[in-house]
């Protein structure tokens, strides 16, 4: 099997390990700036996500993952502030797209991995 066009993974940066069970959405974005909703995902153990698409099933355009942080947060019998986190990028053809998410209650970041 080739590798995976499209990967994230996420982890709690307030407490130092993966962020097991957070439910993904992944969207596309039609020309006319609507969105369809593609596939969904949840964090594993190691809390990564992979999407099963190929390099041809996965056209150039612009995707957003859309992540259920509030959920999350409450399963653990914590607070946060968001309800959710969305990573929108754009792809190109040929590539592979690492979104990777670092969470906490009261902060995130992400960045483009490898």
């Amino acid at each position: 099997m080739s590798r995976p066009v499209l990967s994230t993974h996420v982890l709690d940066t307030a407490v130092g390990s993966p962020a097991v069970g957070v439910f993904i959405e992944l969207f596309k974005q039609h020309n006319e700036g609507s969105w369809t909703q593609w596939h969904s995902a949840v964090t594993s153990s190691d809390g990564r996500a992979l999407f099963p698409f190929s390099k041809e099933s996965m056209a150039p355009g612009t995707y957003k993952l859309k992540f259920d942080v509030d959920t999350y947060y409450k399963t653990l019998g914590k607070k946060t502030i968001y309800d959710y986190v969305e990573i929108v990028f754009t792809t190109e053809e040929d590539q592979h797209y690492h979104m990777p998410l670092l969470l906490s209650p009261y902060g995130y970041t992400t960045y483009r991995g490898s």
